[in-house]
Formats: structure tokens, C-alpha cells, sequence
């Protein structure tokens, strides 16, 4: 009977050593919990803040590529204008080279008559001569 008081006790010391030894272990996890879920929580509070921060950058930068878009598109309606004006310059060139120069031979008749001179014999020439070439 004796032995078995000795192993009870002996069991009863080692449950009493292992028992401490788990609530150590307990303590010990339970503080390294709260520390876990104290840089957790930090770490949420950062993420949160730069996500904030890209959205707003992102809104910001939606709002600059509607611009831009926008500022392209009125550029390429500005070259096409411009394309249509030199087209038309350069296909109505001769024509319009034609009109000048009878502009300014008519300019220089017309000085030359109110200057006193008498072009009524040339004038009739050059019709006479574009009639023969085929012109007007």
C-alpha cells in the first residue's frame, strides 16, 4: 500500500510539473497571440491606407487619361483640317496662280491707263491670243 501512495504521489507531483509546464506554454502562446495580432492588426491599418491612396491616385489618374484622350483626339481633328486646307492649296495652286497673275496684268493695265497710256490695241492682242492657245 505504501508503493501506491508513493506512485500516486509521484504521479501526482509530475501531473502538478506537467500541468505548470502547459499553463507556461499556454501563457507563453497567448502572449505571442496578442503580439501576432497586434502587428496583424497594424499591418491591416498600413494596407488599408496605401489601398486609399492607390484609389485615389487611380481616380486621379482616370480623370488625366480622359483629358489626355481627349486633348489627342482634338489634336488629330486639328491635323486633319489642316491636311484638307493643304490638299485643296496644293490641288487649286494653279488655278489660283492663273487668277493672280491675271489680276496683277490687269492691276498693271489699269496704272498704265490711268497713267495716260493707251493699252486698247494690246488688250485686244492677248484676247485674240488666248482665244487661238484655247484659253478664256
Amino acid at each position: 500500500m505504501d508503493m501506491l501512495v508513493e506512485d500516486l504521489d509521484k504521479e501526482m507531483q509530475q501531473m502538478g510539473v506537467d500541468e505548470s509546464e502547459a499553463q507556461k506554454e499556454y501563457e507563453a502562446f497567448m502572449e505571442d497571440s496578442k503580439t501576432k495580432r497586434t502587428a496583424d492588426a497594424k499591418a491591416i491599418a498600413d494596407k488599408e491606407g496605401h489601398k486609399a491612396d492607390l484609389e485615389v491616385e487611380l481616380q486621379k489618374d482616370g480623370v488625366e487619361h480622359k483629358s489626355t484622350v481627349k486633348k489627342g483626339m482634338e489634336k488629330a481633328l486639328q491635323i486633319r483640317d489642316l491636311h484638307l486646307e493643304c490638299d485643296w492649296l496644293t490641288s487649286n495652286h494653279e488655278a489660283r496662280k492663273e487668277a493672280r497673275t491675271g489680276e496683277i496684268e490687269s492691276l498693271k493695265n489699269a496704272k498704265a491707263i490711268l497713267s495716260g497710256a493707251d493699252y486698247a490695241l494690246v488688250q485686244s492682242r492677248v484676247s485674240i491670243t488666248r482665244r487661238l492657245r484655247g484659253g478664256a
